[in-house]
């Protein structure tokens, strides 16, 4: 039952940063179109956010114009 148990709280945070990744990419790529970017730029900053989350989005911060 310790490894049902362990599995599950795994599969549960497993899931929680899936979603935030995907929250925080949507926000990236709307962030990017609000901004009046193209949207082959934002579609770039999305698919760069979700494949390299951390990464990904340090990049778009920096780089965003305010």
């Amino acid at each position: 039952m310790e490894i049902v148990s362990a599995f599950a709280i795994f599969l549960f945070f497993g899931l929680l940063i899936l979603i935030l990744n995907l929250i925080t990419s949507v926000w990236a790529y709307r962030d990017s179109i609000r901004k009046g970017n193209s949207k082959e730029y934002a579609i770039v900053v999305l698919i760069g956010t979700l494949f390299f989350p951390i990464l990904g989005l340090i990049v778009y911060l920096v780089i965003r114009n305010d």
